[in-house]
């Protein structure tokens, strides 16, 4: 991915913020010799004061073995993106319909060193971190071994400690634009009001301030 300097996190807890409300992305490993890599879609928690994200797979997803012959694995997040008319890109000086279309979006990518857990209380520690996670409220029973009613299932999966080793991040929203070209994206963002619209349009905003 490349990052230019304009589209690059201004500090680390940029995009640590960013990727806790951002929880669903896709886990990138090496396949087999003569093979493309193998990625599964997942949900994860993020704990950046451990460095690592968690998560778990089904015991019979194929995943496992190129996981286990190549533990260097990528974790993709992208999200908040929308595309942007030309018109909306062009300078005040020339004319709208010379304006080069583009996308906005943020994205995260992290490098990670995989660690398979199979410990049947590590699995119940993993498990509920995740539900920490996703459903703070609670309204769920905790995991733990032996018993109900999630004990007896934990041996159906594998989880998965993701340590982070290295990261990307990029915000493309306009950043090497004039102040009047992104006010006017602003304005027809909130306008188009589309899908994803709302959420760039407070990136573009965001990172103009900086």
């Amino acid at each position: 991915m490349l990052v230019h300097p304009w589209d690059a996190p201004r500090e680390d807890a940029e995009w640590q913020r960013w990727l806790t409300r951002h929880d669903f992305g896709q886990l990138a490993v090496n396949g087999p010799p003569g093979e493309p890599p193998w990625v599964q879609p997942l949900h994860f928690a993020y704990d950046a004061g451990r460095g690592e994200a968690v998560t778990h797979l089904a015991r019979p997803n194929p995943l496992w073995s190129a996981v286990t012959a190549r533990p260097e694995v990528l974790l993709s997040v992208v999200d908040d993106y929308v595309y942007v008319p030309g018109p909306w890109q062009a300078d005040p000086d020339m004319p709208p319909e010379h304006g080069v279309p583009t996308s906005f979006y943020a994205a995260v990518q992290l490098r990670c060193t995989a660690h398979i857990v199979d410990d049947p209380a590590e699995k119940a520690e993993l498990l509920n971190r995740q539900l920490g996670h996703f459903q703070p409220a609670g309204g769920s029973a905790r995991a733990a071994v032996g018993e109900a009613p999630y004990g007896r299932q934990l041996s159906g999966i594998r989880g998965l400690r993701l340590e982070v080793t290295g990261v990307r991040a990029k915000f493309k929203y306009a950043g090497k634009r004039s102040a009047e070209v992104r006010e006017r994206i602003a304005a027809r963002l909130d306008e188009r009001d589309g899908p994803r619209d709302a959420a760039a349009r407070e990136h573009l905003l965001r990172r103009s301030e900086g």
